[in-house]
């Protein structure tokens, strides 16, 4: 069985064998060799790194479900009238998501969100764009978050500021027959942390009404439930809390930033290397040291680092992150990911110059919207400043349209903000006994029986304003 621990592996190259069998869309094939390799001694991280990839297979093709039949049709309800011509065009550019499996095409299951990001220089796609983003609900968002941000910045205040209240349920249903009647579920569901910018949390009810909640501080923090599979119907875990959230804004002055003490707690333990992800690889140690150049001030040195991210990155949606072997050497090959691989690249970068830096996630919950949808981000230390926030995929965005709030986001955060974890992989409180379905993050729920993880396909997570 898959224990929490694997997924620490997953960063350890692949026998050539395996990768090339995977490669050509020979799943079953691969999964053959990796048994017939496991079968022979091996490391403890090797016999664990191929256990996992067993896994991890079976999870990647989970994403990539969608038949190149069924995606035609779908192109062709988003996009009436479009030409062969024009999806060969967009596949031969690379816009459309997809992998091989056994020799058939199997697309990612938000391709076609992903083709929108990613084609910047095609009429049919830009059309698209603008009608989505015309959308009363887009508009209402953006120019909540635009107005409240622009608050912030001219109130002449500065520190954590700006506190709202919040009231969220949250709610996971596992799906009937998901595991046999009467097994034992083991539930663990984010709930959020106290420090930093968040503050008065406030459990309001629970069901179960037996429960364990993880220390106030805990790296990645949650509530535990346990409750028996009914016979032929869904098992609910539901969490409803409250809690006060904070903006921070500060403004710097660089020639008051001040080196630090590297024998300091916070700088040994932030600006060091963390597998599987964080990893000082020489491609990432020579970009890190190519954007900053000679600069010797850190706040200056991650401001560098903020420029070419969101200069440079295109956001896209991505398949669960227990699927990749290095988050940020894939973002910084590929030049895109979502709001989380963005993060672990700036965190990365930052700590190969000597800026601390550290993850912070939780939701994000713009007031105009029913609910509250996942999001991760940064922080870095800067003496004596403290720590402050690096949203990337927020500064990116607005770095198109409106540069006062890019501007804003290298520092500063917004309210519209939950936060459950500031560390990634961590384990929970009380520990899980098999790997998670997001071993990276925690921001839907995770369960598991006696027979091991309960994936995410077996259940689903709802966020809703009370």
């Amino acid at each position: 069985m898959i224990s929490f621990s694997h997924a620490k592996y997953v960063h350890i190259r692949l026998p050539e064998d395996v990768q090339r069998l995977e490669l050509m869309g020979l799943f079953n094939a691969a999964k053959n060799k990796i048994k017939y390799l496991l079968k022979h001694e091996l490391s403890d991280s090797m016999k664990k790194r191929l256990e996992y990839e067993l896994e991890r297979i079976e999870r990647l093709l989970k994403d990539y479900k969608v038949p190149e039949e069924e995606a035609m049709k779908i192109l062709k309800k988003e996009f009436p009238n479009l030409p062969l011509e024009k999806v060969k065009e967009w596949e031969s550019k690379g816009y459309l998501d997809f992998i091989l499996v056994n020799g058939k095409k199997y697309y990612y299951r938000r391709f076609v969100s992903n083709l929108l990001f990613l084609c910047k220089d095609d009429e049919v796609c830009l059309s698209k764009k603008k009608e989505l983003e015309s959308r009363e609900d887009t508009r209402k968002s953006r120019e909540a978050l635009k107005s409240h941000v622009l608050e912030i910045i001219n109130s002449g205040r500065e520190g954590y500021i700006f506190p709202r209240k919040v009231r969220v349920r949250l709610k996971v249903s596992l799906k009937p027959r998901a595991v046999p009647a009467g097994e034992l579920v083991r539930c663990w569901l984010p709930f959020p942390r106290v420090g930093d910018q968040q503050t008065d949390v406030k459990l309001i009810s629970a069901e179960p009404s037996e429960y364990v909640t993880a220390p106030q501080d805990h790296p990645q923090r949650t509530i535990y439930f346990e409750q028996r599979m009914p016979e032929n119907k869904p098992l609910e875990f539901m969490v409803e809390f409250e809690y006060t959230i904070h903006a921070f804004y500060r403004r710097i002055d660089p020639s008051k930033v001040e080196l630090y003490d590297e024998n300091s707690e916070i700088y040994r333990r932030y600006t060091k290397e963390e597998p599987p992800h964080i990893i000082f690889t020489r491609y990432l140690k020579e970009l890190a040291y190519s954007i900053v150049g000679d600069e010797e001030n850190p706040y200056l040195k991650a401001r560098k680092i903020y420029d070419w991210l969101t200069r440079n990155l295109t956001y896209t949606y991505v398949p669960e992150y227990c699927t990749f072997e290095s988050i940020p050497e894939f973002v910084a090959r590929n030049l895109r990911g979502d709001c989380g691989f963005q993060a672990l690249l700036f965190i990365t970068l930052c700590r190969i110059v000597g800026v601390p830096a550290r993850w912070q996630s939780g939701w994000y919950a713009n007031p105009t919207q029913k609910g509250p949808g996942p999001h991760d981000w940064a922080q870095f230390y800067i003496e004596p400043y403290g720590w402050l926030y690096a949203d990337i995929s927020f500064g990116r965005r607005w770095r198109e349209l409106d540069k006062r709030l890019h501007e804003f986001y290298f520092g500063n955060i917004d309210n519209f903000r939950t936060v459950f974890n500031i560390d990634i992989m961590s384990q929970f409180e009380p520990p899980k006994k098999y790997i998670r379905s997001d071993p990276v993050d925690n921001q839907r729920g995770e369960l598991e029986w006696e027979g091991g993880n309960i994936y995410f396909d077996k259940f689903e997570t709802q966020m809703i304003y009370i």
